[in-house]
């Protein structure tokens, strides 16, 4: 009996150790016990989220510089805590000397920073000196405590100067200026790590509550501003030709020219009041951004992203007519809002429209991209898509990006090759992926590319950092996708964004929502790729045969549960493919046996990863 006892003691602990239960932080832990969030992966029964509304204007009348603002804030707390000092998000103070970046900058990066005029909380006056004097975070302190369901009303009045260096936001010219992270925004207060008091450092990306806005920026005449949100009023804006244009450019499949060369040198553009003032309303979404220019061609089309309502959405374009690429770029974005809502991750974008503005900065922003301008023009193509797969994470996902960058990174470089794919084909699409995502991180020996793929990324830096949130996790995912199939990968996906759009998942919802879905305990695949410091390395080490049934013996040097082909040369010269699922390391990552029943004599076999490239390729081979 006692044997037995033992026996069945060595079993559980064997169970346990491999059902590898994933490491909680405490914070997600206390979210648990709170109910803010479930096992299952679903927002739990006390969850919560704080929002506000956003009146803004601001005026920008380029040659100037100058970027003068005001805002009303009415801020609710939906928490069940108590706030005494909310953190308050100053991200052009980036640029003053003296912030905390990860990197040097140049003499035209540099500005003095947001100056704050006012502010009122409640329409009580607060001193202005510590706002002035902050970074990229200032602790607002409140006269009184704002109290769980409460709302209190914050006042700003700011100005700074456009940076001369653009960036993700600054001067694209002399007249052509992409506004973003301008105004003073009241930072994310969650459920599980309470005030996000991260400093900017350029590097990292941001973390935002989402928000209803009504913004107007005020721009002289002939000026063209495009930007997040609904244009209201644009008859009052545009003259009676450009308007027929722009309002033709929402039911348009082919690419309406709004504004061309022509146009613009007429001067016959806008209103030709002194300024005019362009207004954007948007509800439910974490951001805004505006490109303004007197100068850039303006094109637009659209297509039908919601088959079930024929609801359209459009695709526009700014930019500057020497921009050969750009001429095809509303095309490119309107194939990238109709592929990605139709296939992956096959959710209808969820807005009226996005807008890719001539820029320097590759990036993007709620219903806006901000791109170079490339030689190649399906390298054009290739980075808009990428910037236009964020729409789904982090803007209709709220991610953390500062924190858990993968989790919208690694999703857009998945997208991306997953576009990619069915535009160019699997191989082209396959060698650029491992040629500009994976390369580096499978050959590259330095410690920091052994970092887990869930560590903080506010606590790293480097390579590392950003193999980690694009590469790493996007090969992570698409192992995840190899071995689910197609189907039940999307079916997980797709609860995933229906439970967290509007929220904010955290890497535990995501992972648990998968295990919850597909109703298997998938703890093994996330430990072994997102919480590990495993690469890619196999080795074909032995072979064995009966007749034309081969016994492969493959060992997991790196560690890493990567899925990989068996490639066989028959005797003849012919080859054949054996597709091996990640689902091949579940009982021993370390080394398994893979059966192969051929047609005929094998004379070589071959391990290949593909897009999961093999770190030492010298032992993936054998011969007779």
């Amino acid at each position: 009996m006692n044997r037995l006892l033992l026996c069945l003691i060595a079993i559980a602990f064997y169970s346990a150790l491999n059902a590898q239960d994933l490491f909680i932080p405490r914070d997600v832990q206390l979210a648990y016990k709170k109910g803010t969030r479930s096992m299952d992966g679903m927002p739990g029964k006390n969850y919560w989220q704080n929002t506000a509304r956003y009146n803004i204007t601001i005026t920008v009348a380029p040659p100037s510089a100058a970027v003068k603002g005001s805002e009303t804030i009415s801020y609710v707390n939906n928490s069940p805590d108590t706030i005494k000092n909310p953190s308050i998000k100053l991200f052009v103070n980036i640029h003053k000397p003296g912030a905390a970046r990860d990197g040097s900058v140049q003499e035209d990066y540099l500005t003095s920073g947001v100056h704050m005029d006012a502010i009122t909380v409640d329409g009580q006056n607060i001193d202005t000196t510590a706002a002035s004097n902050a970074f990229t975070n200032y602790r607002l302190p409140l006269p009184k405590p704002l109290m769980p369901h409460d709302s209190v009303q914050l006042h700003f009045e700011w100005h700074y100067d456009v940076s001369k260096q653009s960036g993700r936001e600054g001067m694209i010219d002399s007249t052509s200026y992409f506004i973003a992270y301008f105004y003073p925004r009241v930072a994310v207060f969650d459920d599980y790590n309470g005030w996000d008091r991260m400093p900017f450092v350029d590097s990292h990306e941001f973390y935002s509550d989402f928000n209803d806005y009504v913004v107007t920026v005020n721009v002289p005449k002939n000026y063209i501003v495009v930007g997040t949100g609904t244009l209201q009023q644009p008859e009052k804006l545009l003259q009676p030709e450009i308007l027929k244009r722009y309002n033709q450019a929402f039911t348009s499949d082919a690419t309406i020219n709004i504004v061309t060369a022509k146009d613009l040198a007429a001067k016959n553009v806008t209103t030709q009041n002194e300024m005019n003032s362009w207004q954007f309303i948007a509800n439910d979404i974490p951001d805004m951004a505006f490109g303004i220019s007197d100068h850039f061609n303006w094109d637009g089309c659209s297509v039908v992203v919601d088959d079930k309502t024929k609801r359209r959405a459009g695709a526009f374009a700014c930019y500057n007519d020497t921009a050969a690429d750009y001429h095809f770029v509303a095309q490119y974005a309107k194939h990238s809002l109709e592929w990605l809502s139709h296939n992956w991750p096959g959710v209808p974008y969820p807005y009226e429209k996005t807008t890719v503005f001539q820029g320097y900065a590759d990036m993007e922003y709620p219903m806006m991209v901000n791109d170079e301008a490339f030689a190649d023009t399906n390298f054009a193509r290739f980075v808009a898509e990428h910037e236009i797969a964020h729409t789904y994470m982090p803007f209709y996902m709220g991610i953390n990006e500062t924190r858990y960058g993968f989790m919208d990174e690694g999703w857009a470089t998945t997208f991306e090759y997953l576009i990619g794919s069915a535009d160019v084909g699997v191989e082209s699409a396959t060698n650029l992926y491992k040629q500009f995502r994976i390369q580096d991180q499978t050959y590259n020996l330095s410690s920091d590319q052994q970092m887990p793929i869930v560590m903080p990324g506010d606590a790293l830096t480097g390579d590392g950092f950003g193999n980690n949130e694009y590469g790493k996790a996007s090969i992570g995912y698409l192992a995840m996708k190899d071995m689910l199939g197609d189907e039940m990968f999307k079916k997980c996906l797709l609860a995933y964004m229906d439970r967290w759009h509007g929220k904010h998942p955290i890497p535990w919802d995501f992972f648990n929502t998968f295990n919850n879905v597909s109703g298997k305990n998938l703890n093994w695949f996330w430990n072994n790729w997102f919480f590990s410091t495993h690469y890619i390395d196999l080795a074909l080490t032995d072979v064995k045969s009966k007749g034309n049934n081969y016994s492969l013996t493959i060992n997991n040097i790196g560690g890493m549960c990567a899925p990989v082909d068996v490639i066989a040369t028959y005797d003849d010269g012919s080859t054949e493919k054996f597709h091996q699922t990640p689902a091949m390391w579940m009982n021993d990552q370390t080394q398994t046996t893979v059966n192969i029943n051929a047609k005929k004599s094998v004379k070589s076999f071959m391990l290949e990863g593909g897009i999961w490239m093999d770190a030492d390729e010298s032992n993936n081979s054998w011969s007779k």
